[in-house]
């Protein structure tokens, strides 16, 4: 089957159309590369699996990788696609608890996932109970501070929040009891192009995007300048690159920072 790309998605076949979709590739494969070191022999869960490739990745060196998503087609597609002993998809209602025991994971990934979360409290509750006693939460979400002005809403449609450094790291404090927030850099040639891409989309959008804006009336707004600019787009050609998934960097401190990564204990 065909997953519909939707801008929030990495299909892997997608992925070498132009220099911006690769970068943001590679800064998917760099986060599960990263993430490796905590669910390596782990029971771990992938909350927020999207199409599978990434639970698919570290599957080859779990336990056992349990991946889940709201989204039917995603599931649909990720079963279709990757297959192992060890990987498991399922679909979840995003308004009930997750369907899993209390302590039943070592590792619980959440990638580019909290700034879709209306209810962040429950959210992060809910990853509390079913991690194991010493177990580790891993969250990956965009560093706002590269990419949105002060008070400025998302120009991404499908974003209800995002986070700098600070407010993200109090956000989950409330629930973990040790907390380190990272984050996402690297080469400054390559990290440049998506710094051009969320420079040139954050102005786009920026009265779409004021503080005082309805979310309802920005969201409106940011489907219908995807629908225009949608039409008559022509399927691009697979480009190569000089460069890979080395030359992201994720660590304390790093600038300018496109992603923020949490690692937290209960």
């Amino acid at each position: 089957m065909k997953l519909e790309p939707t801008g929030e998605r990495m299909i892997l076949e997608h992925y070498k159309s132009s220099p911006e979709d690769y970068v943001i590739y590679l800064m998917h494969v760099a986060t599960y590369d990263f993430a490796e070191q905590f669910t390596r022999g782990k029971h771990v869960l992938d909350y927020g699996c999207g199409s599978g490739y990434g639970a698919a990745r570290i599957a080859r060196s779990s336990e056992h990788v349990t991946a889940v998503d709201v989204a039917e087609d995603a599931v649909a597609y990720a079963r279709e696609q990757f297959q192992a002993d060890n990987l498991d998809f399922r679909v979840i209602d995003p308004d009930r608890p997750l369907p899993f025991a209390d302590a039943s994971f070592d590792t619980v990934l959440s990638f580019q996932v909290f700034e879709h979360v209306a209810d962040t409290r429950r959210y992060l509750e809910e990853i509390r109970r079913v991690l194991r006693p010493g177990g580790k939460l891993v969250l990956v979400t965009p560093d706002r501070s590269t990419r949105l002005l002060p008070l400025q809403k998302p120009w991404n449609r499908w974003h209800l929040k995002e986070y700098d450094a600070a407010s993200l790291g109090r956000r989950v404090e409330r629930h973990f009891s040790q907390v380190e927030v990272l984050r996402m850099s690297g080469r400054r040639d390559v990290i440049d192009i998506e710094l051009r891409r969320c420079r040139r989309l954050k102005w786009m959008a920026l009265p779409f995007t004021l503080p005082f804006i309805p979310d309802r009336a920005r969201v409106a707004m940011l489907n219908l300048v995807h629908a225009l600019r949608g039409r008559g787009a022509a399927a691009s050609a697979r480009l190569e690159f000089d460069f890979d998934e080395t030359a992201i960097a994720i660590g304390p401190g790093l600038a300018p920072s496109l992603n923020l990564v949490v690692l937290a204990t209960p």
